[in-house]
């Protein structure tokens, strides 16, 4: 049996054509339809998907520089800051070490200083001493010569006498 023969009751049911010329323009078209696909739109579909992927590989290689110069720029912030920090430890030492020298430098200034005030002072006190020494031996043998004579009851206007008394005396202050 030709299934184009008969009422549409085939397998085809309502789909099978009733005549043939209406198979054979289909199938035509079927043809003229792919042909035009082949040569029109798969041409198209196969340009858009060069584009993108030639897009999508352009981008990727962007992506892979891009990430490249990231981590480049890293590895470069890491030696810097690497850098950074063993200049400041430099710098930290270096402060230490002119502190000490500065510390140093000043103690050795106050220890002078503190000298000179001490010698100056002693030598002030000697000054003042003998400067007192010399007072007390004046006025001391002035009164001592006056005392003394009057104790003996004689005059004791000689210098040379009244220096040995006063002497005697002030010599035995000293031992006391």
């Amino acid at each position: 049996m030709f299934p184009l023969e008969g009422p549409p009751t085939g397998p085809l049911g309502p789909l099978l054509p009733e005549h043939l010329s209406e198979f054979v323009v289909g199938i035509i078209l079927f043809f003229i339809i792919v042909l035009a696909a082949w040569k029109i739109v798969v041409p198209r579909f196969e340009k858009i998907y060069a584009e993108r992927s030639d897009a999508i590989s352009g981008e990727l290689d962007r992506a892979d520089q891009a990430q490249a110069a990231a981590r480049a720029a890293l590895a470069e912030y890491k030696n810097r800051l690497s850098t950074a920090e063993d200049e400041a430890a430099a710098i930290r030492e270096a402060a230490k070490v002119t502190g000490a020298q500065i510390h140093a430098e000043l103690a050795a200034k106050a220890e002078a200083e503190a000298d000179r005030i001490i010698a100056t002072a002693r030598v002030q006190v000697d000054a003042e001493k003998a400067q007192a020494m010399e007072s007390l031996r004046k006025d001391v043998g002035t009164m001592a010569t006056v005392l003394a004579g009057k104790i003996l009851e004689e005059s004791l206007d000689d210098d040379a006498r009244a220096m040995r008394t006063v002497d005697t005396f002030i010599a035995s202050l000293n031992q006391a």
